[in-house]
């Protein structure tokens, strides 16, 4: 359950931060979001969540939103909403589907869900370049790609300790 409440409390405190959190110009003149730095990890724990509570995890992620709703301006809080159902939803998707070890799901289900996730975000708040939604993309990735290491070192030491010994 700890994971679980951590999605949610995740969800609603990066929207609360995207609201409070002020852009940072980009040499090009773009704006870019610094709380698109802790949108990866979030994907990261969803998939944690569920493979503690499964496909409950969905309950959790429309919970977040709610509870987003009220913390948010109304254009933030819908293009929150709906970026996280359609990135959440995809990243779900593949983690769900996909037979392989953990730390790849995590790795695929976030290179999935990172870019739907922030061209939609993006799209709805009229920030959408073609720029814009790689840098995002990419801030969100770095939070997985960490998680995706530690992961996978884990797996092959626990993979090399379970080999037999000639």
């Amino acid at each position: 359950m700890f994971t679980l409440f951590t999605y949610m409390a995740l969800i609603v405190g990066v929207n609360w931060g995207f609201a409070v959190t002020p852009l940072i110009a980009l040499p090009n003149g773009e704006m870019w979001p610094p709380m698109s730095l802790v949108v990866g990890f979030i994907f990261v724990v969803r998939d944690y969540a569920q493979r503690r509570v499964g496909h409950h995890v969905l309950w959790a992620m429309l919970v977040g939103c709610v509870v987003s709703w009220y913390m948010a301006t109304p254009q933030l809080a819908v293009a929150s909403a709906a970026a996280f159902a359609v990135g959440e939803l995809g990243d779900w998707a593949l983690y769900t589907f996909t037979r392989r070890p953990f730390s790849q799901r995590i790795l695929l289900s976030s290179l999935l869900g990172a870019p739907l996730d922030s061209i939609v975000f993006l799209g709805l708040i009229g920030l959408a370049t073609p720029w814009s939604v790689v840098i995002m993309s990419l801030s969100k990735l770095v939070g997985a790609l960490l998680v995706f290491w530690l992961v996978r070192r884990r797996e092959l030491r626990e993979y090399a300790l379970a080999e037999p010994r000639p």
